[in-house]
């Protein structure tokens, strides 16, 4: 569904990544791990058309994204779970997640798709008339996760989606991939947290430095020892 080939981006003179290539199957989590400054946010937002590509290629379903603009690619199908979460603060829960389901398809659907959301996030029914800012991280963390299904995407894109979480709601977010992902939901998982993210996933990509050091199935990567060492402790 999603081909990354050889992408490099640059930040002027400094090149963040250096002709990164990844597939994402219909159908599968793949999860994209690595250190913090290795790149990894650079590559969602550069798959989401928020950068620009100095080199290399993206294809969505056949469709080459490189030169599209953010709400083009949006419109394709591609939600952003971003990093740090990003509700808009002085708007309600409800009103925050009305704003994922823009599309014209998206509005079509947008009564049952709610329900939807409010069935997997039954917190977020509980307070959908609050103003998000005075939601939990977690609960933010659900309301952000709940705006991307609003727009009934075909790839699921998670930025971090554990940062700052305490464990039980870490455990609480896992369980929700878990879940999308038996609904045939097809998600690129980029994640600190290198154990529970290589649990979920079906393969996985080691980024170092700009740079794809592994990939393979997940419990392989898992069990790889540059991986234990680098990641784990091991």
């Amino acid at each position: 569904m999603l081909d990354v080939q050889q992408v490099s981006v640059h930040y002027g003179a400094f090149q963040a990544l250096h002709e990164v290539s990844l597939q994402v199957p219909a159908g599968k989590v793949v999860s994209l791990v690595g250190a913090n400054g290795a790149g990894k946010t650079t590559l969602i937002n550069t798959i989401s058309g928020l950068l620009k590509p100095s080199g290399g290629a993206i294809f969505f379903e056949g469709q080459d994204l490189t030169r599209l603009s953010g709400h083009q690619v949006a419109g394709l199908g591609l939600a952003q779970i971003p990093e740090g979460r990003k509700i808009f603060p002085e708007m309600t829960v409800y009103e925050n997640l009305l704003m994922g389901g823009y599309s014209a398809q998206a509005r079509k659907l947008r009564s049952q798709t709610l329900e939807e959301v409010y069935t997997l996030f039954p917190r977020l029914r509980d307070r959908h008339k609050q103003l998000a800012r005075t939601l939990s991280g977690g609960e933010q963390q659900m309301l952000v996760i709940g705006r991307a299904l609003m727009m009934r995407p075909k790839l699921m894109m998670f930025d971090e989606p554990s940062l700052g979480l305490a464990p039980l709601m870490v455990k609480a977010v896992f369980e929700v991939v878990v879940q999308l992902k038996a609904r045939g939901m097809t998600i690129l998982l980029v994640e600190q947290n290198v154990r529970q993210s290589l649990r979920v996933a079906d393969y996985a990509y080691v980024l170092e430095s700009g740079q794809i050091v592994l990939e393979g199935e997940s419990r392989a990567v898992l069990e790889n020892e540059h991986t234990r060492r680098a990641f784990l402790g091991l």
